[in-house]
């Protein structure tokens, strides 16, 4: 136990959240990663768990606030991510990706929210995607994931304002990280119904991803969001996913969603 900050990540093994990880510790914070792999950054302490297993999920945030009597700032980064038509989507799949996109960060703040609000301060920072505000064929259920997110972060943000505890959303776009790799593909290469529309259509997507920026870029982004007295609800990541977002917002979603369909949906 001391006086320096803690933060608690969760996926802090692999990709943005191990950026994340190493950026707070080189910045002087207590840093946890919680996650299903060991976490190997020197100073990081690793705890693995299963996020999606309620019981454990807790009992490594009681340990956490045990040992050192505080946590300040929470990153809800786990996820994961499927592919393929909904026609398609074995049901049992779409509600697995929701237990650890969506109901997993809710769980986080659950077990979290008591031990903020007992020092009247706190910071909480939802991993989204540029994919939650622009809606891409062939990963629908992703995209609903992530938006809901959103939705959720937006919400608690007016519930615990009275408590000092501030809430945001990272919004990042294509980043260079294992999760390119690790996407369940649940479908066919060719398709007896969609042909290789699919196929095609995660091509171009997972060429964006290997091509996109680096994890440290989202990681940088998530830090000035925890430093900021007053952080915003949604901060992008990219300055050309900032403009996209920007059109999403402004043009006609007839014309958003024909411009993403001829992209990704042909």
């Amino acid at each position: 136990m001391g006086d320096k900050k803690v933060v608690v990540i969760t996926g802090g093994s692999k990709g943005i959240g191990r950026a994340t990880a190493e950026l707070f510790y080189k910045k002087g914070y207590t840093v946890y990663s919680i996650s299903r792999s060991a976490c190997d950054l020197k100073g990081v302490n690793s705890v693995i768990c299963e996020i999606t297993d309620g019981a454990w999920f807790k009992e490594a945030i009681d340990d956490i606030f045990n040992a050192e009597k505080r946590i300040d700032v929470l990153v809800n980064n786990a996820g994961g991510g499927i592919s393929g038509s909904i026609e398609k989507t074995d049901p049992a799949d779409a509600r697995k990706l929701f237990e650890i996109n969506f109901f997993a960060q809710f769980e986080a703040v659950k077990y979290t929210v008591p031990y903020m609000r007992s020092r009247n301060s706190g910071k909480i920072i939802f991993i989204g995607s540029v994919a939650g505000a622009l809606h891409v064929p062939f990963q629908a259920f992703y995209s609903a994931s992530k938006a809901a997110v959103e939705a959720l972060s937006n919400c608690l943000r007016g519930e615990l304002a009275p408590f000092n505890i501030k809430v945001t959303t990272i919004q990042p776009g294509d980043t260079r990280t294992n999760f390119t790799e690790k996407r369940e593909k649940k479908f066919k290469e060719n398709d007896e119904d969609y042909g290789d529309r699919i196929s095609r259509s995660i091509k171009i997507m997972e060429e964006d991803e290997r091509k996109g920026m680096s994890p440290v870029k989202t990681a940088q982004v998530i830090y000035k969001a925890v430093k900021s007295d007053n952080p915003k609800p949604v901060y992008t990541v990219g300055v050309s996913y900032i403009i996209f977002v920007i059109l999403n917002k402004i043009l006609p979603k007839r014309l958003v969603l024909y411009i993403l369909n001829t992209i990704y949906a042909k």
